[in-house]
């Protein structure tokens, strides 16, 4: 390019180029050729062929237009880089002005300090969540650098066509992008440090629902059992006011195998239809080897080993009865009583069928399987105390005294003390004198 405008200007100083468009001037004509420069120039080229004064005057007007072209596209470069100089601006005033937060722009912590708010964008388009803003951070960094990289490919393609690129521009794009880059390093310290205070934050708050939780289970633990401070271990009572699937009382002790048995127990219930089930029995593959029961409208019934007899008993007054219940294997003989008075009997009850042992006792609910799966229909409904069993079938004299509150027989083989009785789901222990409350009721 040097080389040819070399050779224009030798033809302007020697060769009387045009003068007025379409005339010629008048004297002797020189053609100037540009040669290497590592040529002799005192051995010239051949003279090339003498272009007419039309020829050169057209090559001279395509030369300008070509710099003229050259000019105007170097112009645009420099306008394009300027806006891009002023978009980098304008972001970097963005990411200083979300750098700083103010009560205006976050929430009070309830510490005497103001904490930012991620459910306010503060950087136009950045994302709510930290995690989201840091990874948005970064592929703007990234962006930023593919222009920069585009800048200078576009400065390299400048320099190919002879256009000169303005290498202050060049700095200035390097120093704001290194400005921007620490700009953006710093703020993305800064959410890390926010999202680090905000775990934090948030373990603390998990901690105090925590505790909170734990004293409301222990409230409710100390509602299930009740109070505990009964005059003596047996004067308490159990609780069962809904009919559910959840509400029920366990006895820990258990079974041994048993050739008879005499159950007795206090009850006081108004539900109906049926009362439901005061206690079932229940061992592995005979979920209903003893249960007492009263559901729809049918009596209330006694299970042994799935077989049933039919009670002449009748509670469901809402008034407290004494009610006891004998089994003997021997040809399965049984006997009702309420209130002291045995009001039926039978036999061919589970004949010669010894009781299983090692089960578990349930007080309000009928076990479908050992200890569980409870139907809310066979649920019972009330208040019952003083649930004792023996190994043996008692006399009628001693099942009298207990009814009327002359004497009382704890169970030899499940006696009713407070430690052996268990409620859970919201049944609860309450204190009970159990002739005392009687007396009052009658």
């Amino acid at each position: 390019m040097f080389a040819f405008l070399a050779g224009l200007i030798c033809f302007f100083a020697l060769g009387g180029g045009p003068g007025v468009r379409g005339q010629d001037t008048q004297g002797p004509r020189f053609v100037c050729t540009s040669i290497p420069l590592d040529a002799d120039p005192s051995c010239p080229l051949p003279p090339m062929p003498m272009q007419s004064t039309s020829s050169q005057e057209e090559d001279l007007k395509n030369t300008v237009m070509q710099l003229r072209e050259t000019i105007l596209q170097q112009k645009e470069t420099i306008v394009n880089q300027q806006d891009t100089i002023k978009e980098l601006t304008g972001k970097l005033s963005r990411c200083e002005s979300a750098s700083q937060s103010s009560p205006q722009d976050g929430r009070y912590n309830g510490q005497g300090s103001w904490r930012k708010d991620y459910s306010k964008n503060t950087m136009g388009d950045l994302p709510r969540d930290p995690g989201e803003t840091i990874d948005h951070l970064g592929k703007t960094m990234q962006s930023l650098k593919d222009r920069l990289e585009s800048l200078e490919q576009q400065h390299m393609r400048a320099n190919v066509s002879g256009a000169a690129f303005p290498n202050e521009l060049r700095d200035l794009l390097q120093r704001r992008l290194g400005d921007l880059e620490n700009q953006l390093l710093s703020k993305v310290a800064e959410l890390e440090d926010e999202k680090t205070q905000l775990y934090n934050e948030t373990a603390a708050h998990r901690h105090r629902t925590e505790t909170v939780l734990n004293s409301l289970l222990e409230r409710i633990t100390e509602l299930e059992k009740g109070n505990s401070g009964f005059k003596s271990p047996e004067d308490f009572k159990v609780s069962l006011p809904l009919r559910t699937n959840y509400l029920y009382g366990r006895i820990k002790k258990t079974l041994p195998e048993m050739y008879a048995f005499t159950v007795c127990m206090w009850l006081k219930s108004s539900a109906s239809p049926g009362i439901g089930t005061p206690f079932s029995y229940g061992v592995p593959g005979q979920a209903n080897e003893i249960v007492l029961i009263e559901w729809g409208n049918h009596p209330i019934e006694l299970l042994v080993n799935d077989k049933v007899a039919e009670l002449p008993l009748s509670v469901s007054d809402g008034r407290w009865h004494h009610i006891c219940i004998t089994w003997t294997t021997r040809d399965g003989l049984w006997e009702a009583y309420q209130d002291g008075e045995k009001l039926g009997s039978g036999e061919n009850l589970a004949p010669w069928h010894p009781i299983k042992p090692g089960g578990v006792i349930i007080l309000g609910q009928e076990q479908d399987t050992v200890g569980g799966r409870f139907d809310a229909t066979q649920a019972f409904v009330g208040e019952l105390s003083q649930f004792n069993m023996w190994d043996r079938v008692l006399r009628p004299v001693d099942i009298m005294n207990m009814a009327n509150c002359s004497s009382y027989m704890p169970g030899n083989i499940i006696p009713w003390v407070d430690n052996n009785v268990e409620v859970f789901g919201g049944a609860t222990k309450w204190a009970l004198e159990m002739c005392e409350d009687r007396l009052f009721d009658s």
